[in-house]
């Protein structure tokens, strides 16, 4: 791996930052025989979905009872755990987290998009960066944008992630500034 190498990281620079702790587990290879793929592909990696999440509930909401970002009820969403596949309800969302642990270094950032196998279902991943000195697993936020449920597997892959070099370590990572999802398991809700 080259300092001179920064833009899009490709599998072996990738690899060589696996095996310095920046994924783990880290699978070396793209597994696809019969799940939803996962592991190590050409330019990123494909993370796992974790078996546990929050579910939008379709509580009858008034004005006062809306969802807000800044202060989260945790009575909007019903909690639970599952090794098998669970349901999004239509034109519903989750909440699921990364099986993988994360801990970037400080010249490396990443952004998690969505698999075309669950897009072309209706779901959709939101974009998510996964910023220089983030240590954790990652929440991905997952939407149905069907009439008709949709199934998600847990323990098979949910999103791309894509790897950037910059060309020198950022000043102020996401630990220095204190990041406030920073080792993060599990789901977590918005914080401010």
């Amino acid at each position: 791996m080259s300092t001179e190498n920064h833009g899009i990281l490709a599998d072996q620079d990738i690899q060589a930052l696996a095996l310095q702790g920046m994924i783990a587990p880290f699978i070396n290879s793209l597994e696809r025989d019969g799940v939803i793929s996962y592991g190590l592909s050409s330019f990123g990696y494909d993370v796992r979905l974790g078996n546990r999440f929050k579910v939008a509930n379709n509580l009858p909401l008034t004005e006062s009872d809306c969802i807000d970002p800044k202060q989260i009820n945790d009575r909007h969403f019903t909690t639970l755990e599952s090794d098998d596949p669970i349901l999004i309800p239509p034109n519903g969302f989750v909440l699921g987290h990364t099986i993988e642990v994360f801990d970037m270094p400080l010249d490396v950032l990443a952004l998690a998009v969505g698999k075309s196998t669950y897009a072309r279902a209706g779901l959709s991943i939101n974009i998510t960066p996964i910023e220089p000195g983030f240590c954790g697993q990652v929440v991905i936020e997952i939407s149905n944008h069907t009439p008709k449920p949709v199934k998600l597997y847990p323990n098979e892959g949910i999103s791309q992630f894509l790897f950037f070099r910059g060309m020198i370590p950022c000043l102020v990572d996401y630990a220095t500034r204190g990041g406030k999802y920073q080792n993060q398991s599990g789901v977590t809700h918005s914080k401010v």
